[in-house]
């Protein structure tokens, strides 16, 4: 199958890697606006030729969108506008604002939201890499508003990304994905923020920290351009989900300041119920 990428950073280049390793792709095609990561992308094999949107689009037999969120609004009506019996699929992490921008087109059908739940701190196309997918959930959404030939070779695509398909609409999936991966990336950066106006003054304060604090601050270094946007688009649900967190950290803040120990226990005990969900 010839597949164009648009968009050659973490997600679509991994996503490239193992889609011609096994043998999902005969052809990858790239298009990317910013000419260092299509150049980049092209030098180092992620895709087998650069094209402009048009032309990649017509050249593919599936297209998968993997852009940041504000973006793929103004594109994918473009790419839906090119598509004759081409199928679309896209890796955006908010799915309501997009699913309405083409939900009356002509050739809805031909399009599969999705969501892979995979992704690391890193970005561009010298971040990918093969595996990235492996074991990960990927979210159809609103799959009723899909052909059934498309949902079938963007199924086969995931499972050749040894990926467990999920299916929701649309709506819920934007206040599941605010509870799970929004508001984990909105503690990393605070907790981030709040080490660094500390480290103005104290100099030791990185020394000091190790693995716990790495862990958890891991995600402050994600991409600026790829997350301001999916909070934007999601809002609502993140407020919401803000709303609650902040009023847990009062929770924690008012028992330590009056030294309540064993209340804070009981909410620690509470919060160790996470491991009935969590596989680690």
């Amino acid at each position: 199958m010839v597949i164009t990428v648009i968009g050659l950073g973490l997600m679509g280049g991994s996503a490239a890697i193992d889609l011609r390793k096994r043998g999902f792709a005969t052809k990858i095609i790239g298009v990317d606006n910013d000419r260092i990561n299509a150049n980049a992308a092209l030098n180092i094999g992620l895709v087998d030729e650069i094209c402009d949107l048009e032309e990649g689009v017509k050249q593919a037999e599936l297209v998968i969108i993997a852009i940041p969120a504000d973006a793929e609004i103004t594109l994918l009506p473009k790419v839906m506008d090119i598509v004759d019996k081409q199928f679309v699929t896209d890796m955006c992490s908010t799915k309501g604002q997009i699913a309405q921008i083409v939900k009356y087109h002509s050739k809805r059908k031909q399009y599969v939201a999705a969501h892979p739940m995979a992704g690391t701190e890193y970005s561009g196309p010298w971040a990918a890499i093969s595996g990235l997918f492996d074991g990960k959930a990927v979210i159809f959404t609103d799959t009723e508003e899909s052909g059934i030939k498309s949902l079938a070779v963007v199924k086969r695509m995931y499972e050749a990304l040894n990926m467990r398909i999920i299916y929701m609409n649309s709506t819920n999936h934007d206040v599941h994905a605010a509870y799970v991966s929004h508001i984990s990336h909105i503690s990393s950066f605070a907790l981030a923020l709040t080490v660094l106006e500390k480290e103005k003054n104290e100099k030791h304060i990185f020394d000091l920290a190790s693995g716990g604090f790495d862990s958890t601050v891991r995600l402050a270094k994600s991409s600026a351009d790829m997350w301001a946007p999916i909070f934007s688009q999601n809002r609502d649900n993140v407020i919401t989900v803000l709303d609650t967190y902040i009023k847990q950290l009062q929770k924690f803040r008012n028992l330590i300041a009056e030294d309540e120990q064993d209340q804070v226990k009981e909410l620690i005990k509470e919060s160790n119920k996470i491991k009935r969900v969590l596989k680690q």
